[in-house]
């Protein structure tokens, strides 16, 4: 039998490369066709060496001839790589949210250390500082951003945006805010498995009308789990802030939520480690330092790593009193909290700044197995 190539043209459109939406004719991946009688040889370029990728490519070509042209046809696939290059660009790919420039995810191996207070500060002194911010409180089974912000009692309204229906954040403070807790009783505990909440987050993420803002700040769950691969599967984050406390089995903690972001298969640049409760200064002693949970622990751990220390935040009274309150400690100005939030926030940015300029865009990370100032003056990150 004399084998058509218009015909084996047809049947590898209906298949496609793994990782690619288009077929294999569309996304040019197919180079030629050679047919001698009942023999074909195909010769197809992919972007990807990886191994797994070109044998699914090879034997999904010879199941497609055999299935749509002829069975008994003897299939040749003959498959060269040539990798895209990557543009350096500070558009963010992936699956982007239209309107946002950059997003933060806050994070910390334990729980207990202060990562939503601090995420809820570094929210104030951003706006302060002239940025449009929004913050999600991706905390699940814990979430505390309401009440950070004074608005536990409000619901998101919904709007329409481009003839579908979207939720607004409720705002506070200038910061744009989304959490779970809109959603439940106050006494309602969250019972859910890892997907219903992924897409709870997928709600608060894609369904939401953010507007135009320069940064989203992500307040991650603690740990390393479902939530943090949820959350870095369904959109491209610019880099990773850790929250850490001194001690060492904070320490401990910290260094594996870092690891996690480091992983080749989830590749999201870290910022930066925060030290949270640096070191305890009574209000009546404000110039006594007592170092309670150790001294410099977490400063030691990313000189040790290798990436940058952000800065320390003292554990006073009022930070836990203006959390209680709703009110970020953060806009008293002038106070040493408002100070060591400013310098912390200061750094973020530079490091915003830094990672923008100097890598290409994250992309939202793909799961492939079940087994990821200066710079305060130019607004433009």
């Amino acid at each position: 039998m004399k084998l058509n190539k218009d015909d084996i043209k047809k049947a590898l459109e209906t298949i496609s490369v793994a990782g690619e939406g288009q077929n294999i004719v569309e996304s040019g991946a197919l180079q030629n066709i050679v047919t001698f009688g009942d023999e074909v040889v195909i010769d197809l370029k992919l972007s990807t060496p990886a191994l797994h990728i070109k044998k699914r490519a090879e034997v999904d070509v010879m199941k497609a001839i055999h299935k749509h042209v002829y069975a008994k046809a003897k299939v040749e696939v003959k498959i060269s790589v040539e990798a895209k290059e990557k543009k350096a660009t500070n558009e963010i790919k992936g699956k982007p949210i239209p309107g946002i420039q950059n997003i933060i995810a806050v994070a910390s191996g334990k729980g207990g250390v202060g990562k939503s207070t601090v995420t809820a500060n570094l929210a104030v002194t951003l706006t302060k500082m002239g940025f449009k911010v929004g913050l999600l409180d991706a905390d699940i089974y814990g979430p505390s951003g309401p009440i950070m912000f004074d608005v536990a009692n409000e619901k998101p309204l919904s709007v329409t945006k481009d003839g579908k229906s979207k939720m607004k954040p409720v705002e506070n403070y200038g910061v744009k805010i989304l959490s779970i807790g809109f959603f439940t009783k106050p006494d309602q505990a969250v019972i859910w498995r890892g997907p219903m909440a992924a897409k709870a987050l997928n709600q608060m993420i894609f369904d939401a009308d953010w507007g135009e803002l320069d940064f989203l700040l992500v307040d991650l769950p603690p740990g390393t789990g479902d939530i943090h691969l949820s959350i870095m599967q369904s959109m491209p984050i610019t880099g990773a802030l850790i929250v850490s406390t001194p001690q060492n089995v904070a320490l401990a903690d910290a260094k594996k939520a870092v690891s996690m972001f480091q992983q080749e298969s989830i590749n999201v640049p870290v910022l930066g480690i925060c030290e949270n409760m640096a070191y305890f200064t009574p209000e009546e002693l404000p110039d006594n330092k007592y170092y309670i949970f150790g001294e410099k622990g977490a400063k030691y751990l990313a000189d040790d790593i290798g990436v940058p220390f952000l800065g320390e935040i003292p554990l006073v009274q009022s930070l836990r009193e203006s959390g209680d309150i709703g009110r970020p400690a953060a806009l008293q100005d002038g106070t040493p909290l408002s100070e060591s939030f400013k310098e912390l926030t200061r750094n973020t940015v530079q490091q915003v700044v830094n990672r923008n300029n100097n890598l290409p865009p994250t992309e939202a990370i793909k799961i492939t197995t079940m087994a990821g100032c200066s710079a305060v003056k130019n607004k433009k990150i």
